[in-house]
C-alpha cells in the first residue's frame, strides 16, 4: 500500500480520513417531506456540528431520507435545497464537504459542489450498468467529466464500485471494476461497500480493490464501526461512515458526537497498527 494518497491528503489533510455523512431529512417533493425546510437545515447543522466535535476529517451531504429515489435526475427544488444546506454547513464547520445526490444525479452533485465550494462528490454508478430498486442505472462518465471541465471545477469524483443495493449486469469482478472505473471512467478515487447500508465490504474485496487501484484512493463506503475499522483500514485509505455514529446505532437517529469520537480514535489506532504489519521488502500487507 502506498504510504500517503495525495488526493486524500490534499482534501482532508490526512491520508486516512473519516468522512461523516449528514443524512438530510426528507426534502421537498420526496414522499416523506414534512413541509419545513428550516427543520431540515437545523438537523443538518446539528449533525455536522456533532461530527466535527467527534473529530471527523470531512463531511458528505446526502438526500438519504428522500427514498424512494429517482434513478437519475432529481427535481430542481432538491438541488436548490441541498445547495442551501451545503452552503450553511460550509459556514458552520471548518471541514471539507462533499455531495451525493441520490440515486445517481452526479451532474446535480457537481453543480452544487461547484457553486458552494464543496471539494468532492460521490457517484453511485459512474461506469457500467447496475440493476437497482430504481431500475437499470447506466453510468455516464462521458457526460460528467465533460460537464466538470465545462464548469471549470476542481471537484474530485469518488465513484462506487459495484455499488450497494444493486447487482451488476456485467462482470462482478472487483479488480476489473476498479480498474475500469479509474482508467476508463477517470474517477479520482473509488468506494467499496457491502451489499447494503450497514454492511461492510470483505477484507478480500478491499485487498483486491486496493491492488487494482494503484495510486488512487480506496474508501470504505458502508458498514464500518469502531470494532471492525482497525481491520478494514488495513486495505483502504479512508472511510465514509454514518450508521454506527448515530444514537444507539439507529439510522433514524441523529449523530452522537461521543460515538463519532470513539470511531475516529479506533480508526487512528487501526492506521497505527497497520504500519506495524507492512512488510518492509514488498511493501504489501499481511492479513493476520
Amino acid at each position: 500500500m502506498a504510504p500517503t494518497q495525495n488526493i486524500t491528503q490534499d482534501i482532508f489533510k490526512t491520508a486516512n480520513p473519516a468522512i461523516g455523512v449528514v443524512h438530510l431529512l426528507p426534502l421537498p417533493t420526496s414522499p416523506r417531506w414534512q413541509g419545513d425546510l428550516k427543520a431540515v437545515i437545523a438537523r443538518a447543522e446539528q449533525e455536522a456540528t456533532a461530527l466535527a466535535a467527534g473529530g471527523v476529517h470531512g463531511l458528505i451531504v446526502e438526500n438519504f431520507f428522500d427514498a424512494p429515489f429517482p434513478k437519475s435526475q432529481v427535481d430542481p427544488v432538491v438541488v436548490s435545497a441541498m445547495t442551501v444546506v451545503v452552503q450553511r454547513l460550509a459556514q458552520l464547520v471548518p471541514l471539507p464537504i462533499g455531495v451525493n445526490v441520490l440515486r445517481n444525479d452526479a451532474r446535480s452533485a457537481i453543480a452544487i459542489a461547484t457553486c458552494t465550494g464543496a471539494k468532492f462528490i460521490r457517484v453511485n454508478v459512474l461506469t457500467s450498468v447496475m440493476a437497482t430498486d430504481q431500475g437499470l442505472i447506466e453510468g455516464d462518465a462521458h457526460s460528467l467529466l465533460r460537464y466538470r471541465r465545462e464548469l471549470g471545477a476542481d471537484v474530485k469524483i469518488f465513484a462506487d464500485v459495484l455499488v450497494k443495493h444493486a447487482q451488476p449486469l456485467g462482470d462482478p469482478n472487483v479488480a476489473t471494476a476498479v480498474q475500469e472505473t479509474i482508467q476508463r471512467g477517470l474517477a479520482d478515487g473509488v468506494i467499496l461497500s457491502g451489499g447494503m447500508t450497514g454492511k461492510p465490504p470483505t477484507l478480500e474485496d478491499l485487498q483486491r480493490a486496493k491492488q487494482a487501484a494503484g495510486d488512487a484512493p480506496v474508501l470504505i463506503g458502508s458498514g464500518a464501526d469502531w470494532d471492525n475499522i482497525p481491520q478494514l483500514i488495513r486495505f483502504a485509505d479512508g472511510v465514509i461512515v454514518s450508521s454506527s455514529l448515530k444514537r444507539k446505532g439507529d439510522i433514524e437517529q441523529p449523530i452522537d458526537p461521543i460515538r463519532a469520537r470513539q470511531f475516529v480514535t479506533a480508526l487512528a489506532e487501526g492506521v497505527a497498527e497497520r504500519a506495524l504489519v507492512i512488510e518492509p521488502e514488498s511493501h504489501s500487507m499481511a492479513v493476520r
